[in-house]
């Protein structure tokens, strides 16, 4: 195979008018995050050129179809707000939309290139294939089907058809070579004898990937073609298929992986989730798609763009053809931003959505909405992720917070010291109950005194008063987050400390 790289200069990718794309998914699982990067492409490109955006389902492969697979697929495109003009849940005026309703159009073309000579009833059994394919090892030659039956008479195969099973074989030319265009790397050109004759049809009647999206893409119009470039060594295959059937190609667009950091595939423990996992890990649909979106793709030094940015500037033929690195750190980051451009009142509805996921079943849905309210504006700089705010205000919620064990108040400034700790913890809950204004400043002015008092730096006391009240070490601002737990829970908090540290005495 040798390729001429695309060196950055225009090429046919807007073909002049609306683009027609597809996102072809199987229903064999979660679609990974690679594959809907790819989508998330398909889709801006068709929203950029003012084209139709078709989601079509590509289920010939019986055997691997895992159910639910079709709800979770439209669900994860669904979350990420791409929607799609006809598919088969909607329709369109090429449906149907799934792959295996349309086996009479795979048949009638399966007809036409037996019909032409281009192509041949395979009769060759299990063992015979894995017999030739042991001898092509042992005789280190290149895998691939030797043609055994390309050769029978039609008549003979024929009739031969009516009792044996057989799969279809596409006729590749023995002769010449084949190119296709592709729009990241410019021309491909692969030598005819370096491809085998490949099944079209399967014995069950089903067709393959190859020949199945030639017939689709052709009918329903398709211009062009994204997917990874795993599928860059069938192109050539896929353009013989074209060429024999008479219909014209799409603009092939074949883009590369998503690397895990250092190198490598990506896996699970690198970011390989499937979309809906990153919803239930707490990021937002339009900054994962913002992400995926940049990660292989760039506009200049611009990194964070809104949706309808990325559809203004998007062009398909700007991919990069290097492997991308899958970057967490800034996914999280990017996340964060996300969240803290949104107004306020956007920010607390999300917030109080998620914790009516996250927090414990004891407290009482609705969720209070004043109350988040509250504590929103404490927070909305201190987090990157939605699963990152029930941990930080669960205490908000709680009638009673257990108090953390003694060591975490005995450290630093107190370590061997819980008499001292103790009557730390006894003087702030006296000098709580004395307050007159329940307001930070007063609170802050209060405390400030009583370590005086007691001769402790104003953070050392501050320490034992977040863990008391809070049961944590990492919280939003004490004294805003004091005036929402309210007083008599405050002094309650502090003095169940108190009591703990004497207790271990």
């Amino acid at each position: 195979m040798t390729t001429s790289p695309n060196t950055g200069s225009a090429t046919t990718s807007t073909r002049g008018g609306p683009a027609r794309v597809r996102y072809a998914p199987s229903p064999t699982g979660d679609p990974h995050i690679g594959n809907i990067r790819t989508a998330i492409w398909t889709w801006l490109y068709a929203r950029h050129t003012g084209g139709q955006f078709i989601v079509r389902l590509e289920d010939t492969d019986q055997t691997r179809e895992v159910p639910g697979s079709l709800d979770r697929i439209l669900g994860s495109l669904l979350w990420l707000g791409l929607n799609w003009d006809e598919g088969p849940d909607i329709g369109g005026p090429f449906a149907p939309y799934k792959q295996s309703e349309r086996l009479p159009l795979y048949h009638a073309a399966v007809d036409r290139l037996l019909a032409d000579g281009n192509a041949y009833r395979c009769f060759c059994t299990p063992a015979e294939l894995d017999e030739m394919r042991k001898r092509q090892q042992e005789e280190k030659r290149p895998p691939g089907y030797e043609g055994k039956c390309r050769d029978i008479p039609r008549e003979i195969a024929e009739a031969r058809a009516l009792d044996e099973h057989f799969v279809v074989r596409f006729a590749v030319p023995r002769e010449g070579s084949t190119t296709v265009e592709d729009l990241l790397r410019g021309p491909v050109t692969v030598e005819n004898r370096t491809l085998d004759d490949f099944v079209i049809l399967k014995s069950d009647r089903f067709p393959t990937y190859h020949l199945a999206h030639v017939v689709d893409d052709t009918a329903m119009e398709i211009t062009h073609v994204t997917r990874g470039d795993e599928w860059l060594p069938s192109a050539p295959r896929h353009a013989l298929l074209f060429d024999a059937l008479g219909y014209p190609r799409p603009a092939y667009v074949h883009n590369p992986i998503i690397l895990a950091p250092g190198g490598g595939k990506l896996s699970k423990r690198h970011g390989a989730k499937s979309v809906l996992e990153y919803a239930e890990d707490g990021y937002l649909p339009d900054a994962l798609l913002n992400f995926l979106c940049i990660t292989g793709w760039g506009h200049g030094d611009d990194t964070v763009m809104s949706r309808e940015r990325l559809i203004e500037v998007f062009e398909i033929d700007a991919i990069s053809l290097s492997p991308a690195t899958f970057d967490a750190e800034r996914l999280n980051w990017l996340n964060g931003v996300y969240l803290r451009q949104m107004p306020e009142a956007e920010f607390a509805e999300v917030v109080a959505k998620r914790l009516e996921i996250d927090l414990s079943p004891d407290v009482p849905r609705p969720l209070d909405r004043a109350l988040v309210a509250k504590f929103t504006p404490l927070i909305k700089e201190r987090v990157e992720l939605l699963t990152d705010i029930a941990p930080l205000v669960d205490f908000f919620y709680l009638s009673e917070v257990a108090t953390p064990p003694v060591e975490q108040f005995l450290a630093k400034k107190w370590k061997d010291q819980p008499q001292a700790t103790a009557d730390a913890l006894a003087a702030v809950a006296s000098d709580l109950e004395a307050v007159e204004a329940w307001d930070a400043a007063t609170l802050e002015a209060a405390l400030r005194a009583t370590a005086e008092r007691v001769g402790a730096k104003a953070g050392d006391l501050f320490t034992l008063v977040r863990l008391a009240v809070t049961g944590k070490t990492v919280t939003p601002p004490l004294f805003e987050s004091m005036v929402i737990v309210g007083v008599a829970p405050c002094v309650a908090r502090v003095r169940a400390a108190e009591g703990a540290i004497r207790a271990s005495m």
